[in-house]
C-alpha cells in the first residue's frame, strides 16, 4: 500500500508530469535519430567483404579514410562548396528579409512570406532539373546571351562543375535563410533604432551597431540551417556538378550502393559529421566573440 501511495504521489508531481509529456518525444527521437547514428558509428569500426560483414572492431577504415588523398579532396571540396552556398545564400537572403520586415506594410508581410515559400511547392528534383536546363550548353542563359550578342560562344563554366552546384543549392535553400533572419528582424524593437538615430547615429552605423547585432541569432540560424544540409547533399552534385562538382556525400553513396562497402561509407559519414560539428562550433564561438565586442 505504501509503495502504491508513493507511486501515486510521484505521478501527481510536476516533474513526473513533465517526464510523461516528454517521454513520447524522447522515445521518438531515440528511435529515429540516436539509434541510426549509433548504428552508423558501429558500422564504421567493422569491415565488409562483399556480403559478409566482419564485426571485429578495427580502425582500418579510419586509417584508410585519412590516408587516401581522394577522401580528403572530396571533404575539402564539400566544405568549400557548402561554405560558398551558405555565404551567398545568407548575403542574398538578408536584404530580402530586411525589406520585408522594415519596408513592407504589416498587412502584406504574410503575402510576401507566402511568395517566398512558393519554391517548396515543387519537387526538389524538378528544381534541380530546371537549373540544368537554364545553365545548359544550349540552355536558357546561353541562348539569351547569344541572342543579345553579349557572348560569341556558349559558356561552359556554369554547368557540370562546382559553380553549378553552388547556384542550384543557393536557390534551393534561399527560403531556409530568409525565414529565420526575418523572424529575428521582426523581434527588434523599433524604438531602439529611433533612439540610435536620435543620438546622432547614421542609418549605416545604426544598422551595423544595432540592427545587425540584434539580428545575429537569425543569421546564425540561417548559416547552420543552410551549411549542415548542403554538405550532405548528393543529388545536386550528381545531376549538375559533373566530375569536378562531386562532394563527400557522393562518395558515401558510392560506398554504400555501388562498392558494397557499408563500413567505409559509415566511416566517411562519421568523419563528415565530426568535421561539420567542429566547423559549426567554431562559427558559433566566433559569433559570440563578435557580439561581445559590439556590447
Amino acid at each position: 500500500m505504501r509503495l502504491a501511495q508513493k507511486i501515486g504521489r510521484m505521478r501527481r508531481t510536476d516533474a513526473a508530469s513533465g517526464i510523461l509529456l516528454v517521454s513520447p518525444t524522447a522515445l521518438y527521437a531515440i528511435l529515429l535519430l540516436a539509434a541510426p547514428l549509433a548504428t552508423i558509428f558501429a558500422f564504421s569500426f567493422w569491415t565488409q567483404d562483399y556480403l559478409t560483414i566482419d564485426r571485429s572492431w578495427t580502425l582500418a577504415n579510419y586509417r584508410t579514410a585519412i590516408s587516401e588523398p581522394i577522401y580528403g579532396q572530396l571533404m575539402l571540396r564539400s566544405l568549400w562548396i557548402s561554405g560558398a552556398v551558405t555565404a551567398s545564400t545568407v548575403v542574398l537572403a538578408f536584404p530580402i528579409a530586411y525589406f520585408v520586415s522594415f519596408h513592407v506594410p504589416p498587412a502584406r508581410k504574410s503575402l510576401w512570406i507566402f511568395l517566398i515559400t512558393i519554391p517548396f511547392w515543387t519537387s526538389y528534383l524538378i528544381r534541380v532539373f530546371l537549373w540544368k536546363v537554364i545553365l545548359g550548353y544550349n540552355g536558357v542563359l546561353n541562348s539569351t546571351l547569344l541572342g543579345l550578342g553579349i557572348i560569341d560562344a556558349p559558356l561552359t563554366f556554369i554547368l557540370y562543375n562546382a559553380n553549378a552546384v553552388v547556384i542550384t543549392l543557393a536557390h534551393a535553400f534561399a527560403p531556409f535563410a530568409i525565414l529565420p533572419i526575418f523572424v529575428a528582424l521582426e523581434k527588434i524593437d523599433r524604438a531602439l533604432l529611433e533612439a540610435s538615430r536620435d543620438l546622432g547615429e547614421t542609418r549605416v552605423t545604426t544598422f551595423l551597431r544595432v540592427t545587425l547585432p540584434l539580428a545575429m541569432p537569425g543569421v546564425v540560424a540561417a548559416v547552420l540551417i543552410v551549411f549542415i544540409p548542403t554538405i550532405g547533399d548528393y543529388v545536386t552534385p550528381r545531376l549538375v556538378g559533373g566530375p569536378d562538382g562531386l562532394m563527400i556525400a557522393n562518395m558515401i553513396q558510392t560506398q554504400f550502393l555501388q562498392l558494397n562497402n557499408a563500413p567505409m561509407g559509415a566511416t566517411l559519414a562519421v568523419l563528415a559529421m565530426f568535421i561539420v560539428t567542429l566547423v559549426a562550433l567554431i562559427f558559433v564561438g566566433l559569433n559570440r566573440r563578435f557580439l561581445r565586442r559590439q556590447q
